[in-house]
Parts: structure tokens; sequence; C-alpha cells
């Protein structure tokens, strides 16, 4: 049988517009829907039509799945008024291929049935159908479900676009922030060394105040550095670009070297680093050198926001969960209304590091992804006196 197609205006409507009884915008204020009908009954079929048609709709009518399958490839469509009994393939079944193919799987599917059993509508539901007409038609009924659906589809796509736009915003920034960034690294690193260079009177002699400002230069130069580098990772990560390179390593290695690192950063400020470690080897799968970004990171926070003098603890093992380790300090700890900014980009709290050291706000927020892309988890949780513990994670 051939596809019957028709889309007469409505009787006596201003061209370009048109309203049903209810007083609605009806849907030739925006682009022509398309809408396809497929029902074994002519009779029916021409009783949804003269109902769709006066609402301004184009409509395709096919009295069988097999029928419209046969016209599939070359129909574009919004929606799909399905009646569940058919000769042939059942409207279930024609509901199921149809959410299976790509094309149309975003299309709503809406049944015609005179079933009022709870069954039969659940079984339309699982089958993929967004919502049912029961027989007989009742033409604002039958309308209004129409058009919320076909406004629902046009609101996710539009979503969709917009999410669209957005992650090619993201991705663009990403890539804009990790060419800088790579551009800013090697000057950044040249102006760090003269003037360490400068500082240690490494080409000549230089009196205090000139040795003060290379100092001064040298620190500052660090701070950019610690910057660009959180930068580099942090687009690296946004754009699914981190790569790990994971294999079995011994994570009291990796606490060691970040242990010995920033042990005379503690010694600076009167501190002692106290070390609990297991009596055996505690062997994980991770990447060594992102581990170990994690760990000076998380051993850096203690010691800036730790008071002079103060005892910070760093303890590793395993659990039930994995290996872990963790560092605890004897700060003012996370005040909890402030918990959720830990972690994320460019977040900090109203706590503030006791030398007046710099915080990008970043590498907290860098080490829980390193850590997630590991498949292990970064917590944090104030003591019950003073301070805060920091606990990571690793499957074992």
């Amino acid at each position: 049988m051939e596809a019957y197609t028709k889309a007469n205006k409505p009787s006596g409507a201003i061209s370009g517009e048109s309203t049903d009884r209810s007083g609605a915008p009806s849907i030739l204020e925006e682009k022509r829907k398309h809408l396809v009908l497929i029902e074994d009954d002519a009779l029916n079929a021409k009783i949804l039509q003269k109902i769709l048609e006066r609402e301004g709709y184009s409509i395709t009518w096919f009295e069988s799945g097999e029928r419209f399958f046969e016209r599939f490839d070359e129909l574009s469509f919004d929606l799909v008024l399905l009646d569940v009994v058919l000769p042939g393939i059942d409207g279930l079944e024609v509901c199921r291929q149809l959410k299976s193919a790509e094309a149309s799987a975003e299309a709503p599917v809406i049944f015609i049935t005179a079933r009022k059993d709870a069954d039969d509508i659940v079984a339309g539901f699982e089958a993929g159908g967004a919502d049912y007409i029961p027989k007989p038609f009742q033409p604002r009924e039958t309308l209004a479900r129409v058009r919320t659906h076909l406004q629902l589809r046009e609101l996710h796509a539009r979503q969709a676009a917009i999410i669209a736009d957005l992650d090619a915003a993201v991705k663009a920034r990403n890539r804009l922030l990790g060419v800088t960034a790579h551009d800013l690294r090697n000057p950044m690193i040249s102006i760090q060394g003269f003037a360490e260079m400068l500082r240690d009177e490494a080409v000549g002699a230089v009196n205090a105040e000139q040795k003060e400002m290379a100092a001064f230069i040298a620190s500052a130069a660090t701070s950019m550095l610690e910057l660009i580098d959180d930068l580099l990772d942090l687009s690296s990560i946004e754009a699914g670009e981190l790569k790990l390179c994971k294999k079995e390593n011994d994570l009291g290695e990796v606490i060691n070297m970040a242990v010995f690192l920033y042990r005379g950063h503690a010694e600076g400020k009167e501190m002692t680093i106290e070390m609990k470690a297991p009596p055996s080897p505690v062997r994980c799968v991770f990447d060594s050198v992102r581990m170990k970004q994690v760990a000076e990171n998380i051993l850096s926070n203690a010691i800036k926001f730790s008071p002079a003098g103060a005892r910070i603890e760093v303890e590793w093992g395993c659990s039930e969960q994995g290996g872990y380790f963790s560092v605890r300090d004897e700060g003012p700890g996370i005040p909890e209304a402030e918990r959720d900014r830990l972690f994320q980009d460019y977040g900090k709290t109203s706590v503030r590091p006791t030398a007046g050291e710099k915080s990008t706000g970043l590498g907290l927020a860098i080490c829980r992804k390193i850590v997630e892309a590991h498949g292990g988890s970064l917590n944090v949780g104030n003591l019950p006196d003073k301070g805060c513990e920091f606990k990571v994670t690793v499957p074992r």
C-alpha cells in the first residue's frame, strides 16, 4: 500500500499561524512537524489524521510495520503514533526496532491502544514508548499529548546543542590554556635559573640589596612555575589526555621520596615529620610519578597550613580497600561549610597558610582527579583535637 500524505491548512487560519480550541499557539508558528502514523484501521487513521492536520501537523500513514520499514530510510519524522495491535510485526516490536536505530532513537513513540490493562501499558513503556493515547480518541487530549512530547524533544535537542557548545568551548579553553602554559614554562625556568645564579653569586659578587632582590625574583618564578605546571596538568586532565604509566610499585618508596624532598621545608618552619611505616612493603599498581605528585602536594599543604613547631604524621599501609597513605597535620582543620570547595578547580577556603605561602587552589583538585584516574579515592576529615587528615587509597 502506498503511504498516504496530507497537510491541509486549517480552515480560516491566517497563513503562518493557528490556534487550537484552547487558544494555545499552533505548531505552525514554528517549523512544521512531520508525524508518522502506523495504524491498520483506516477509519481510526483518518479520524486521527483529521485531528492532527487541523493543528498543522504533516502526517504520513502506514497500515503496517512492514510497510513503514520499507520506506524507513527515506523518511524524516519528529514523532511516531503507533498502534499496539498490528498485522505482522506488532507495535511493541516496531517500537523496539525504532529505538535501536540511531536515526530514529530520539523520536518519541506514542502508542495508540484500546487496552487499559496496566500490564499492557507497562509493556509499551518497556519497549521504549513515551506515552499512549486511548481509543476512542479525544481531540484535546490527543493534541495535548502530541504537543507535549514534541516540545520535550525540542527541549532535549536544545539542551544537547548547548552541552555540545559548552564542551567545544571547554576544549578550546583547555587547548589555549595548555599552549599558553607550555610556552611560558621555558622562559620562566630561565628567569628562575638566572635569579638563583645572581642570588648565589655564581656570576660575581652582589650586594645585600641585590641578593635580596634576586631571591625575591627566584621565589616568584618558582611560584609561577608551580602555577604553570598546575595549569598544564588541569588542561590535560580535562581534555582526557592524562596518560598514566601504571605498574606495580612500592607505595613506601613514593612516600619516602616525597618526605625527603619536603623535610627541608618543614624544618624551615621548625616542624617535624614523623613516619609510620608498615612491617612489609605495600605493593600496588600505579603511576609512580603521578602518585609522588599527589603525595608531595598533600604534604606541602600540611606544611603550609600548620603553625611553626607543629608535628606532621605520615602513615601508609594496607586496608580492605587497598594500599593507602595518610597525612595528618596540626593546622586549624577545614571548616565544615567550606569542605566542598577543597577539591574544586581554583577552590580555596577561608583558612590561610601560616607563613604567607602561595596557593593556586588547583593542587588538591588535580590530586583527586589523578587518584580517581587510578580507581582510588582521596578524602579529608578533621581530627578530634586539631588539624585534619588527608587519606589516599589505591586499589591493590
